[in-house]
């Protein structure tokens, strides 16, 4: 089972979570990033990491945002990965803790 990063990610893109990963499962897009499943080792090194508290394990997504499981593998197929910790999104402080974002979710890679 692998880890999920649902919509608080959403033009945060924090990459706390990145720099933890011991498989570099991270996928990078304009402004989401996502967890490869098939590459995920589920060891949860992410998940206390992330300062928008947008990582959940696969059994554990709210179901508000049981979609992201399948956004997940689908974009993390298109996506450039990403191995290394790069600068939050600039407005990130102010939109960690907006909610209803999924409408602002960028497909386009990174």
């Amino acid at each position: 089972m692998a880890y999920v990063v649902a919509e608080p990610c959403i033009k945060c893109k924090y990459t706390d979570c990145v720099e933890v990963c011991p498989v570099n499962c991270f996928y990078e897009g304009a402004n989401f990033l996502v967890i490869k499943p098939d590459e995920c080792i589920d060891c949860g090194a992410c998940e206390p990491v992330c300062p928008t508290k947008a990582i959940f394990a696969e059994s554990d997504v709210p179901a508000k945002w049981d979609e992201y499981k399948t956004l997940n593998a689908d974009l993390s197929a298109k996506w450039p990965n990403i191995s290394t910790k790069k600068a939050a999104m600039a407005d990130a402080e102010a939109n960690k803790a907006r909610e209803n974002k999924r409408a602002e979710l960028d497909l386009n890679p990174a």
